[in-house]
């Protein structure tokens, strides 16, 4: 099939690797403009755009989606399906619908919940089981197109966000691949969402970071894991500074310390008493002007007084 994919970050090049693996005809591929990147602000390509030039394949990097320019391409370049995947522009209407199979996009999350921006990082602040991927047709509102397929997977008990985006991906890419033969074999479904359960994903702040440690364990963990890799969690009982955490483990031991107090510290990280009388044990962390460590190997320059 002739596709015009659309994705920026790598959650989408599992996707638009597997197009190019089943050998459909990838005729172009739009991504996000090149932005400034770290202290030298020198322009950095997105992994789409990287991964796409690999393969030989045309870019096009258009600032606007509504100026005629983007449609003029998708025009010219005359697909018979648009796959989207992360893009990060919405598609105006006479975009979506120019293809003869119209537009697909890959959602990272079981809709109709998490539609938006965040929808892996939700699943876990949430404290949900599991999650999955679904294709669906594309529409005018946000996320609110038809579902074509969805694939679910459970979230690990210690999965972070990042880790989870990844496995996603894959799964995303997998189901994308039958979405297409299902399309090209006239099989594929067509589930309108049903917008009383929907709910929305939406973009995370830094605001979310602090941590409350008169919440459960549990919540208190699904906040660290959600928040990887931007913008973590932080907590200032460590060392009354604000310092990042990356892992944590629930150790199902329970305490009569107050809130936030730290009942433990070692090579197997810091232990600390959360709302519901149990121990979260941290086991990596970044502590200000310093690098990502494990908790036992920061403790051997800062050990803690108690």
């Amino acid at each position: 099939m002739r596709i015009l994919f659309m994705g920026t970050p790598e959650f989408a090049v599992a996707s638009l690797k597997r197009l190019v693996e089943n050998g459909h005809e990838v005729c172009g591929v739009f991504t996000q403009p090149d932005k400034p990147k770290n202290r030298g602000h020198k322009l950095a390509f997105s992994p789409v755009k990287e991964y796409a030039l690999t393969q030989g394949l045309e870019v096009y990097q258009p600032l606007k989606m509504r100026d005629g320019e983007a449609l003029g391409i998708v025009e010219s370049l005359a697909p018979e399906l648009i796959v989207v995947a992360a893009y990060g522009k919405i598609l105006p209407e006479e975009i979506l619908n120019a293809p003869r199979y119209g537009s697909i996009n890959v959602h990272s999350s079981l809709l109709p919940k998490y539609r938006g921006a965040a929808p892996i990082n939700w699943a876990i602040l949430d404290g949900e089981a599991e999650t999955g991927v679904s294709i669906m047709y594309m529409a005018k509102e946000l996320d609110a197109g038809d579902v074509i397929l969805q694939k679910t997977t459970p979230i690990g008990p210690e999965e972070n966000a990042q880790e989870l985006t990844a496995r996603l991906a894959e799964l995303g890419a997998e189901a994308l691949s039958e979405t297409v033969t299902a399309l090209q074999n006239g099989t594929a479904a067509r589930t309108p969402q049903d917008e009383g359960k929907q709910t929305y994903a939406s973009m995370l702040s830094k605001e979310m970071s602090p941590i409350d440690w008169t919440r459960s364990a549990h919540a208190i963990s699904c906040q660290v894991r959600g928040l990887i890799p931007w913008p973590c969690a932080t907590t200032d009982v460590i060392s009354g500074d604000a310092i990042k955490l990356y892992a944590v483990t629930e150790t199902g031991e329970e305490t009569r310390a107050h809130p936030g107090v730290i009942v433990a510290a070692g090579k197997d990280g810091i232990d600390i008493a959360c709302g519901d009388g149990k121990v979260l044990r941290v086991t990596e962390l970044q502590a200000q002007g310093s690098k990502r460590m494990t908790a036992g190997a920061y403790l051997l320059g800062h050990p803690i007084q108690r």
